[in-house]
């Protein structure tokens, strides 16, 4: 039967999880599903609320993780591409590189696609329970990584080098990223990156870098995208959900950076104007549209399949 629809690609999505406040995998399961890629979760903590709120419940899964993937590996379920957030704990990150071996080692034909996120840091310092054990750690993980999206912050920590928010020359970012190449992945994006001119609301820029696989050669793209706004928590993670489903459906990057930028600098804009606090994050559900894929119009009645009774 001729049908326009395809089987969505899966991913398999290392994330936390909170009920409450956009972040993380809150975020990301609606947002990959929306670009027609099936999202597979794997927690890797849950938490009542964000570490936002003043106060919250928090339960580290990563001790669970291994029992997890074994079902999975039981099944022998196969995955077009893999996204890691928040992981959390240094033995997560060894289960979680396992299970990533594993999965290039039985996908026929192409690998399947890995993007990391190093969420480690911000505004230039480690979170509370990021550790220099941990940085190298990551450091060691991203090996592994087609694509990272670090911060300029847990760009400076996964380089080894003092942080710094501001200040930087295109230069200086080329260099910082053919160091972050040498560690692993052949695709780096350096998110947010503010720039305030003097007489008006600035710009953000999002910082990307492609290392040539034979030729070694690096190229680089800057995305500019107007002030919309203060920013709000969970922003990140919209970002990297947005490359990593785009990633295994073979979007080149420089017009997924600029499909990921436009959608939330609208979520921004829209969230501030609705007086959304920075806790709740931004309303990206009325956003969504801005990620789908040309419309394929519903299944007809010729085209619905019968069954007999």
């Amino acid at each position: 039967m001729n049908t326009p629809y395809r089987i969505p690609k899966k991913i398999a999505m290392f994330n936390s999880f909170a009920g409450y406040g956009r972040c993380a995998m809150t975020e990301a399961v609606p947002v990959i599903s929306a670009m027609q890629v099936q999202a597979c979760p794997v927690p890797t903590a849950v938490f009542s609320s964000h570490t936002g709120f003043p106060s919250y419940y928090a339960h580290d899964f990563s001790p669970a993780l291994a029992d997890y993937l074994a079902q999975w590996e039981l099944l022998d379920l196969r995955f077009d591409g893999v996204y890691c957030g928040f992981l959390g704990k240094k033995r997560a990150l060894q289960t979680i590189g396992s299970f990533i071996e594993k999965q290039k080692e039985k996908k026929d034909g192409a690998s399947p696609v890995v993007l990391i996120d190093p969420v480690m840091g911000d505004h230039g310092r480690r979170y509370r329970t990021v550790t220099p054990d941990y940085c190298a750690a990551m450091r060691r993980f991203i090996r592994m990584a087609d694509l990272i999206t670090p911060n300029i912050t847990e760009a400076c920590l996964l380089a080894d080098i003092p942080c710094r928010e501001e200040n930087w020359t295109q230069e200086q970012l080329r260099d910082l990223c053919v160091t972050l190449h040498a560690l692993g992945p052949s695709k780096v994006v350096i998110t947010g990156l503010y720039t305030p001119p003097l007489d008006k609301p600035g710009y953000y820029t999002n910082f990307v870098s492609e290392k040539d696989p034979d030729s070694g050669e690096v190229a680089v793209y800057e995305d500019r995208t107007p002030f919309a706004g203060a920013p709000y928590h969970g922003t990140g993670d919209l970002f990297a959900a947005v490359l990593a489903a785009d990633a295994i459906k073979g979007v080149p990057l420089p017009a997924s950076v600029q499909k990921a930028a436009a959608f939330i600098g609208a979520c921004i804009k829209t969230s501030h104007d609705l007086q959304i606090p920075e806790t709740d994050g931004v309303c990206f559900e009325n956003f969504l549209f801005m990620l789908q894929d040309p419309a394929v119009p519903p299944p007809g009645p010729s085209d619905t399949p019968r069954r007999s009774l």
